[in-house]
């Protein structure tokens, strides 16, 4: 008895390991005088056009073209609490269900720990619009993504085709302190 014991807690112990939240490297932190005012999660996807390279024309790549996610307010994807897209001055851009919008700019970037996924970044929060929870933002991470990235293969055949890539991600929005 004692053994089955602690065999399961050996497994606890192993599991919870891997239900850690990855550490966020240093080139995406945000300074100590912000503060955290919220932990948004998204799903939608990534679109792409496939296009001739502008570096070499006899090749063809999957150029990015916008996101179009819904933003959550817990992991399981129920409660909605705003939108992720560009705005028509092609800038990323999250909008509350309280009618406040951010837009961003990219500072940093760093590699996902998973190579199928798009990168987790840093912004600088601009343009705020509307009154709201996104009102005060000077900062947005985007971090533990998954899937999202562009297949690394485009041919003649998909040019012009759009390709809409699922991903996941949660974004963190903070404020000065």
């Amino acid at each position: 008895m004692t053994r089955a014991i602690l065999s399961l807690l050996l497994v606890i112990c192993s599991l919870a390991g891997f239900a850690q939240t990855q550490e966020v490297p240093a080139s995406i932190k945000v300074s100590e005088d912000c503060r955290l005012i919220l932990h948004a999660y998204a799903k939608g996807v990534q679109v792409y056009v496939c296009t001739q390279d502008p570096k070499d024309t006899s090749r063809y790549v999957w150029t990015f073209s916008e996101p179009r996610a819904n933003l959550y307010a817990a992991v399981n994807y129920r409660k909605l609490i705003g939108k992720h897209y560009l705005n028509p001055a092609k800038k990323p851009t999250w909008e509350n269900t309280d009618g406040s919008t951010i837009s961003g700019t990219k500072l940093q970037q760093a590699n996902s720990p998973d190579s199928l996924a798009i990168p987790w970044l840093l912004l600088k929060g601009i343009t705020p619009g509307g009154t709201g929870k996104f009102t005060p933002v000077v900062f947005i991470q985007r971090i533990n993504t998954q899937g999202g990235k562009a297949p690394a293969i485009a041919d003649r055949q998909h040019k012009g085709q759009l390709l809409e890539e699922p991903y996941t991600a949660e974004y963190l929005f903070y404020s000065k302190k």
